[in-house]
């Protein structure tokens, strides 16, 4: 679990796979994958956050930071261990588009599957081990989720006694919900059974998985839930300020995202023992683990629930206090800061700090307005960081220069010292790969060459997000040998083959 040596990853979310099944899974088209990362001579696969999404199908707004998507269980996979028949999901309607998502037609089909397979499912030690060693996040997720099946509301708009956690009340409702709640942890089971051996055939390939974990949870959550005193509530357990950020390079107006903000006293009268906790468990499932908007440790952006983003505040947030107690309980985490937007002094001193590798995104190195910002141009990357073309959260390489405008491309162009506006895209990419920058990782949509229609998020946009699906095409020769040429100039070298 190195970032220390030159190397380079593929970001592609679970999802985004090919397959038959309207979604990418855990399955054969997975191990496919990892077999085209190691022969390719790559050592790294990003994905985005692996836990089951809410509304809007977000990862990065779920139901629970430790529980996982059931999306991403494979059929024939449960197939082979006897616990569905195929013909109880391959005669199913599971969408014509195989380049997108669709989540309410999959949602639907693989809930029908899924009830099946758990019905089918005899409890064994390998299960019950997983229970108890999973009991301090599983409990509250399952009885999370089958409240939400019960009565299909928030729990901040449960009748008091459930809402508060009651105990009577809630002993009542798992008693008389015990199949549902069951339900929900074997769910978790069955994916992390599958989760784990995809891992491992991964690490043993030379291939290492790069997580992601999101600064905020989810109002509407399990965590929330559970721990309601760390969350800046008001009594009726709404927030009054939620996350977000002013305008920066992804959003000219800014973006509210809605999360609660921490209540950062209470999380330091324990010792961030919530915090500790969260990062240990993604550091299991992932080799390495980036956190997002890593610049929030710092000072974090304050909305009023009913105002609009420009309408923020700076509040401070834990500092190097929260990562000082995570060293002291901790031992060789791998981990990466998301450092993007708006940045301070203080900021980079907190990077410096901690010592993790931060990010440069290469399209945000050419504000014609700002030339001689050299911030995120590539001559400038040092060796500790993660340098990306885009994330994903930004356009494809192709769909970036395609809505330039001419007078932009020639400013990129010199830069490159090139006259050919067809080199340019070969040229942008080679340079992040010929850095400094000890790990790159390049979006499987620029090997492609794909536009804007490929792209997974549009920040500030609330629908059409998350649905892009590669397709077979990337397995093709040609591709291969571009990514060939790529490479071979950077000196970077998968050493864990």
């Amino acid at each position: 679990m190195s970032l220390n040596k030159r190397r380079v990853g593929i970001l592609l979310h679970i999802s985004s796979l090919p397959g038959e099944f309207g979604i990418g899974t855990l399955g054969k088209n997975a191990y496919k994958f990892i077999d085209f990362l190691n022969e390719n001579n790559f050592s790294y696969l990003q994905v985005l956050p692996i836990c089951p999404p809410s509304l809007g199908n977000s990862p990065y707004s779920a139901y629970s930071s430790y529980a996982a998507n059931p999306l991403f269980i494979d059929l024939d996979l449960l197939n082979e261990e006897s616990l569905i028949e195929k013909e109880d999901y391959l005669n199913l309607n599971w969408g014509n588009d195989k380049n997108n998502v669709d989540f309410d037609l999959v949602n639907e089909n693989k809930k029908k599957v899924l009830k099946k397979a758990v019905n089918n499912f005899k409890k064994n030690d390998e299960y019950y081990l997983f229970e108890k060693e999973n009991a301090f996040w599983l409990e509250d997720y399952a009885l999370f989720m089958s409240l939400k099946d019960i009565y299909q509301v928030e729990w901040y708009n449960l009748n008091k006694e459930l809402k508060d956690k009651e105990e009577n009340a809630i002993n009542d409702f798992r008693n008389k919900y015990s199949d549902l709640i069951d339900y929900y942890k074997i769910i978790q089971f069955l994916f992390y059974k599958q989760w784990f051996k995809f891992k491992e055939y991964a690490n043993n390939k030379g291939i290492e998985i790069i997580g992601d974990i999101p600064i905020y949870v989810a109002l509407d959550s399990a965590d929330v839930y559970s721990s309601k005193e760390l969350f800046d509530l008001n009594e009726d357990g709404k927030p009054s300020l939620v996350s977000g950020c002013p305008p920066d390079g992804f959003s000219a107006e800014g973006q509210k995202w809605n999360n609660p903000l921490y209540k950062w006293e209470n999380h330091e009268k324990d010792n961030y023992a919530w915090w500790i906790k969260r990062i240990k468990y993604l550091c299991n499932i992932y080799d390495i683990l980036r956190i997002d908007h890593f610049r929030g440790f710092e000072s974090y952006y304050a909305i009023p629930y009913d105002k609009k983003a420009t309408e923020g505040t700076w509040l401070k947030g834990p500092g190097m206090k929260l990562f000082d107690e995570l060293n002291k309980n901790s031992n060789n985490l791998s981990l990466i800061a998301e450092d993007l937007g708006f940045l301070t002094d203080d900021v980079r001193e907190l990077l410096r700090n901690t010592n993790y590798p931060g990010m440069k995104v290469l399209e945000f190195a050419f504000n014609i307005n700002n030339p001689n910002d050299d911030y995120y141009k590539p001559h400038n990357y040092i060796e500790n960081v993660v340098a990306y073309i885009g994330t994903h959260d930004n356009d494809t390489l192709k769909g970036y220069l395609d809505h330039l405008s001419q007078e932009e491309i020639n400013f990129i162009m010199s830069y490159y010292q090139i006259n050919n506006q067809e080199l340019l895209f070969d040229e942008m990419i080679k340079s992040v790969l010929n850095s400094k920058a000890n790990t790159v990782i390049l979006q499987t949509q620029d090997l492609l060459k794909l536009g804007s229609e490929a792209r997974m998020n549009k920040p500030g946009i609330e629908k059409g997000n998350w649905t892009f699906r590669i397709s077979e095409d990337i397995y093709r020769e040609e591709v291969k040998e571009y990514i060939k040429e790529l490479l071979k100039e950077s000196n970077r070298e998968n050493l864990n083959k």
